[in-house]
């Protein structure tokens, strides 16, 4: 596995334990720079993507939110939501990743965490994201 891939898995992993606990996800991380829970620390991208999501945290949460037709935040699967913000930072506001890499990564990681049916939704949302992202950064 990439090491890109891991990164954005930790990353994804950290914001659902974030929602599940009911717990801060910038202290949760914070926690987990200073006292890491495995003996490998969080990658440095892990880091990057957490923090890039809580810095746009109100603009993704609104972008999802008005083109997810129908489905509300709080409707998602919690692993969807993780892996659509992280997309959609990736997508909206980094530009070293291709938008179909961005795309094809959050696709990969519902398929192997979600449900039979998030992949196409996310897939679907994301690549609404990438029409609109000049609206957006």
């Amino acid at each position: 596995m990439a090491a890109r891939t891991k990164a954005r898995k930790r990353a994804l992993e950290l914001l659902f334990e974030a929602e599940q606990r009911g717990v801060n996800v910038g202290s949760l991380l914070e926690e987990r720079i200073a006292v890491p829970t495995t003996q490998h620390p969080l990658p440095a991208y892990a880091v990057e993507l957490v923090r890039g999501v809580l810095e746009h945290w109100s603009a993704i949460n609104e972008t999802l939110t008005t083109y997810s037709q129908g489905w509300s935040l709080e409707r998602m699967a919690a692993v969807d939501r993780a892996a659509l913000r992280i997309g959609t930072w990736e997508i909206v506001w980094n530009d070293d990743v291709p938008d179909v890499v961005a795309i094809s990564e959050a696709v990969s990681l519902v398929q192997a965490m979600s449900t039979d049916d998030s992949p196409k939704f996310v897939n679907g949302l994301l690549a609404r994201v990438v029409d609109i992202k000049p609206t957006l950064a």
